[in-house]
């Protein structure tokens, strides 16, 4: 399990010339492995600026070291944006992406006066918003779906149904969480999704929207995206 801060990532997945989390993973793990490439899998991909608090991964070495010694020689050798919390043996048909029973992620927003020192992991939206409003929002998405209206138009899925377990809106003082536990989720579908409970909450739309935009497409100017520092993949079940 590992934890990063997506702030200075262009995203998760490894891309060439860019600063990704998948590739300083795999770079620390290739000097670990005596200069031979290391392939690592995680359970997904986040966006750009996205964090994660108990993402999971996978990969095979050859070399002979404890987990303890494994753990330490990562977190060594990549920035402090990344932090490695527990490494484990896995039997041989371990999966870190296909293997995902439920996904833990959580969205939280800032109501209150502006918070420099949780700028980078709060959406600082400053301003009120109708939470009872946005708690009836939320509940449509509960349930098995059709989610293409809440994923960018550059997915191109065989299906774009997944299945939200829970979703509810929780208040700490002016934090507003957004907890969303399902199956799996597409590249932007929760930003969209709340985004779109922040239109509710400003009172530009009502909550039924919300089903009217997972049954019919011409429902889907209504969708906004939100930011992606208020995003953390929070935990995976397998």
């Amino acid at each position: 399990m590992f934890s990063y801060k997506g702030t200075n990532f262009y995203g998760y997945q490894k891309q060439p010339n860019l600063r990704t989390v998948q590739g300083e993973v795999e770079e620390a793990l290739k000097y670990i492995n005596n200069g031979i490439p290391v392939d690592f899998v995680s359970s997904g991909r986040t966006d750009r600026g996205v964090h994660a608090k108990g993402q999971v991964g996978h990969f095979d070495m050859d070399i002979d070291v404890s987990c303890y010694k494994l753990k330490r020689a990562i977190n060594s050798n990549v920035s402090d944006d990344i932090h490695v919390i527990s490494v484990e043996e896995v039997s041989n048909d371990f999966h870190a992406r296909f293997l995902v029973k439920k996904k833990k992620y959580v969205y939280r927003i800032n109501l209150g006066e502006f918070d420099v020192l949780r700028k980078d992991d709060v959406y600082q939206y400053n301003r009120k918003l109708n939470v009872e409003k946005m708690k009836k929002g939320i509940s449509y998405f509960i349930g098995k779906h059709n989610f293409k209206n809440f994923v960018s138009d550059s997915v191109i899925k065989d299906s774009y149904e997944r299945e939200i377990y829970d979703a509810h809106i929780e208040k700490d003082g002016e934090i507003l969480s957004f907890i969303f536990i399902g199956n799996g989720f597409m590249q932007y579908q929760i930003r969209n999704m709340v985004g779109t409970l922040i239109k509710v909450g400003k009172n530009k739309i009502e909550p039924e929207i919300i089903g009217n935009i997972l049954e019919d497409s011409k429902y889907k100017n209504y969708v906004y995206c939100a930011p992606p520092e208020g995003l953390c993949l929070e935990n995976i079940e397998y």
